[in-house]
């Protein structure tokens, strides 16, 4: 079972920081929960929310700068922020770019030498930490939410889509919504599966949307982008992901801000908006 690291009270819940020893990943992992004032009444079984964060992240990133836990509290739901990859695999390179290995898991599972025994974020979030946040806290497995910013957005899309049972709402902040056309998915997608792009759509959330038979989120996708971010034109594309929602008919509220950046200032504007819209998901 999880241990806990350290905990502390955070309008009228508690933030906690857990460890446990992952089966799937063969090493210790992290993860954060914020555990609303609802959630410490006897017999509460309330939604929970999945954050992925980005590039160099860790599970500490979102409970710090998002500001989240005040709408959290509000609304009852859990939060829950797993780190980024695993870390003390001792893997040779692992530590040598920022936007790949170390803090940069892409929340896939890794099928090539020497990244496969241990970089494997999308089982381990699947298969293990789902299972283990509804055993651990008082969540409801069957009203689970997931978002996430820039390589978590992805994340969140990704997992999204390739498990539409496991989550019942979606939303992200800048996602990069095109990977396999990007130099961040590029590198990573070689690095983790190998040289076959083909491979790399099951991994591509705008790839994965043009699959679709019909809107696998109904009640629709949010996503805020801010146009001074400077991944924007290189990196994120969003345009991607919003053509091929409207080629499959899933509704999608793709907001562009003017002036806002890639980073938790802008997370930080509209938490709030993604709070309420997974809240009247979560608990429809």
């Amino acid at each position: 079972m999880p241990s806990l690291q350290t905990e502390s009270h955070c309008h009228g819940g508690l933030q906690r920081f857990y460890q446990h020893d992952s089966r799937l990943i063969g090493l210790p992992m992290k993860f954060a929960a914020y555990l609303p004032p609802q959630a410490l009444e006897p017999g509460a079984k309330l939604p929970a929310l999945f954050y992925l964060a980005g590039l160099t992240c860790t599970e500490e990133t979102f409970p710090i700068k998002a500001g989240a836990q005040r709408f959290a509290a509000e609304h009852g739901i859990v939060l829950i922020a797993p780190d980024t990859s695993p870390r003390g695999a001792n893997v040779a390179g692992e530590a040598d770019s920022w936007d790949f290995g170390v803090g940069a898991g892409f929340y896939l599972d890794a099928t090539q030498e020497p990244w496969a025994r241990h970089w494997r974020m999308e089982s381990w979030l699947i298969d293990e930490l789902c299972t283990l946040v509804s055993t651990l806290l008082p969540v409801n497995p069957a009203r689970l939410g997931v978002f996430g910013h820039s390589m978590g957005g992805h994340g969140a899309l990704t997992l999204a889509l390739r498990h539409p049972g496991v989550f019942r709402s979606v939303s992200a902040f800048a996602p990069i919504a095109a990977p396999s056309s990007c130099p961040w998915g590029e590198k990573a997608f070689t690095g983790y599966l190998g040289g076959n792009r083909a491979l790399w759509l099951a991994h591509d959330a705008s790839a994965l949307m043009r699959l679709q038979k019909a809107a696998p989120y109904p009640q629709g996708i949010l996503i805020d982008q801010g146009l001074a971010d400077k991944f924007l034109a290189d990196q994120l594309h969003p345009e991607a992901f919003e053509q091929a929602c409207a080629a499959v008919g899933q509704p999608l509220t793709l907001r562009r801000h003017a002036g806002y950046d890639h980073g938790y200032y802008f997370i930080q504007s509209f938490m709030a908006d993604h709070l309420a819209f997974h809240t009247a998901a979560l608990k429809a």
